[in-house]
């Protein structure tokens, strides 16, 4: 297992629409195994394959607090289906947009139609917070970021902001 390095924006990558994963094997195995570690190092709850610049349509999630065990999900090729017309609003977060947050609409559940790691098809059943994170992932996969919900001049300001930090990554502050 390895931690991979997760693509910030400004970063075109992060607007390509993720393909198909034909079979569960090995290899996807291997990058959901990294991509877990990856999210778990940054700290976060949701990671979408294309966030470490590979368009698979994978997805590993996990929402267990702090003080209980890990609970890793994998997503291969998910499919949302009915969604509720209900809508909840989540201040988002987004490991590939770091430390900025955005109120975001999403229905407050949906049922996802998914392979699991062993490649065997699953259903489930989300709310809250879980289908929140899905439909953000999701989202990664079409090639969207929280930043498609916010204004032209808010993304403009937060990609400003993210280019600078992004331009000062070989600076040391002594």
């Amino acid at each position: 297992m390895a931690v991979k390095t997760i693509l910030t924006e400004p970063n075109k990558i992060l607007r390509k629409i993720s393909l198909p994963v034909k079979k569960v094997g090995k290899e996807e195995q291997l990058l959901m195994d990294d991509m877990l570690d990856t999210m778990y190092d940054a700290k976060g709850i949701g990671l979408a394959a294309i966030q470490i610049g590979i368009p698979k349509r994978i997805i590993v999630m996990d929402l267990s607090k702090d003080n209980e065990n890990n609970n890793p999900m994998y997503f291969v090729n998910p499919v949302i289906k009915n969604k509720n017309q209900n809508l909840s609003k989540y201040e988002e977060g987004c490991l590939s947009v770091p430390n900025q947050f955005v109120e975001v609409n999403r229905p407050s559940s949906c049922e996802v139609e998914y392979l699991d790691y062993n490649g065997k098809k699953r259903n489930l059943n989300c709310d809250g917070l879980l289908a929140t994170c899905i439909q953000h992932e999701m989202d990664h996969l079409e090639g969207i970021t929280i930043l498609t919900y916010v204004s032209n001049l808010k993304r403009s300001m937060i990609i400003k902001k993210l280019s600078k930090v992004n331009n000062n990554e070989d600076k040391v502050v002594l």
